[in-house]
């Protein structure tokens, strides 16, 4: 059964939630420069600077329904 498609955020996919990036993490800007650089070539991802794993950019997330797994530049997350 798929899930239904929730609307967008009202914020800009390049702002995360809060809740998924906190204004204090000790790599929020660096983690904000490598997702604006994957949004801007079209990416669907980048390699966190933390983990070296991969996180799906908020664009590529938009496309697809909420998958309730706490992505970090999920758009459909909302106050």
């Amino acid at each position: 059964m798929s899930r239904p498609r929730l609307p967008l955020a009202a914020r800009p996919l390049e702002c995360p939630h809060p809740s998924r990036l906190a204004p204090g993490h000790p790599y929020r800007e660096e983690i904000l420069a490598m997702h604006a650089a994957a949004l801007a070539a079209g990416r669907p991802a980048y390699r966190d600077p933390a983990t070296g794993y991969q996180v799906l950019t908020a664009a590529f997330l938009a496309g697809r329904p909420c998958c309730g797994h706490g992505c970090r530049h999920c758009p459909y997350v909302d106050d």
